[in-house]
């Protein structure tokens, strides 16, 4: 593990449109927040060229453990979360930015068990989870009885493992994809259900398997995704927020997810060995 110092060192993993923002954000903001960029990997390194210095281009990620840094950030997949998560932790805090990859229980536990022996923190971003930390302290109070997610979005938005959208037409309206449990539901939008793995997180008691999630595709959804959130507790208590996240067509993640990211970022200063929601 590397020694700590006053400045984090911060590693990038993945450089598509949230890893480019965060990158050029720690290049053109970092000192003054106390930030360095130490390294930035993409599956194709070609993309970095001449837009990330070459010292900090890393070209084979397994190689990161030659790199000092305090924080590695995933922003690809998260095939990269269970290929190298472990490893990760052994070396730096981890700010997750896939966690639906945390739906596998058994890679959810090995993660946990590295934060925990060697002192690093497994962070989980909030995204666009709105009242996530109110989630978390209903929960760790005892009184946290139910939990459902709706995220609906424009289809050419879905990234899915499966052809559930290859025939929508633009006009046809409003369409349900799936509702069930959240574990049943990350591999089927990796990509997509980020937020509703937060929540998850969030709910510990419930998890991934109590905690219920819907996708809907929607053609009017032209201008931002929406997510809607369902919290029931114990004597009758409820709260049901809705957020809408501004989103260009086509696009994964919207536009005021990217702000809340590097906020979640400038948390990652080390909250022992431990999960941590930021």
């Amino acid at each position: 593990m590397a020694t700590r110092s006053s400045t984090l060192r911060i590693g990038v993993v993945g450089y598509g449109h949230l890893g480019q923002y965060l990158v050029e954000r720690i290049i053109k903001d970092g000192a003054g927040l106390g930030l360095t960029l130490a390294f930035a990997w993409n599956r194709n390194p070609h993309k970095l060229k001449g837009l990330v210095p070459d010292h900090l281009i890393l070209e084979d990620l397994s190689a990161f453990k030659t790199r000092v840094c305090e924080v590695i950030v995933e922003v690809c997949h998260p095939q990269i979360v269970k290929d190298f998560g472990v490893q990760f932790l052994s070396h730096a805090h981890f700010l997750v930015g896939s966690p639906s990859a945390l739906c596998d229980p058994e890679l959810n536990q090995q993660l946990r068990q590295a934060a925990s022996l060697h002192g690093n923190t497994l962070y989980v971003p909030s995204g666009a989870l709105w009242g996530g930390q109110d989630i978390q302290r209903l929960n760790d109070s005892g009184a946290l009885t139910g939990v459902f997610v709706r995220m609906s979005k424009h289809p050419s938005c879905f990234r899915l493992t499966e052809d559930t959208l290859s025939d929508w037409t633009e006009g046809e309206g409003r369409r349900v994809l799936f509702r069930g449990s959240v574990a049943e539901l990350c591999p089927l939008a990796p990509n997509n259900v980020n937020t509703m793995a937060a929540v998850a997180v969030a709910a510990g008691t419930l998890g991934f398997p109590g905690v219920i999630g819907e996708i809907v595709s929607d053609t009017a959804l032209r201008d931002y995704h929406v997510v809607e959130v369902e919290v029931s507790g114990a004597h009758g208590f409820s709260v049901h927020t809705v957020r809408r996240n501004p989103a260009q067509l086509g696009a994964v993640t919207g536009s005021a997810t990217y702000n809340s990211f590097w906020h979640s970022l400038l948390v990652c200063k080390g909250h022992g060995g431990k999960v941590h929601l930021c």
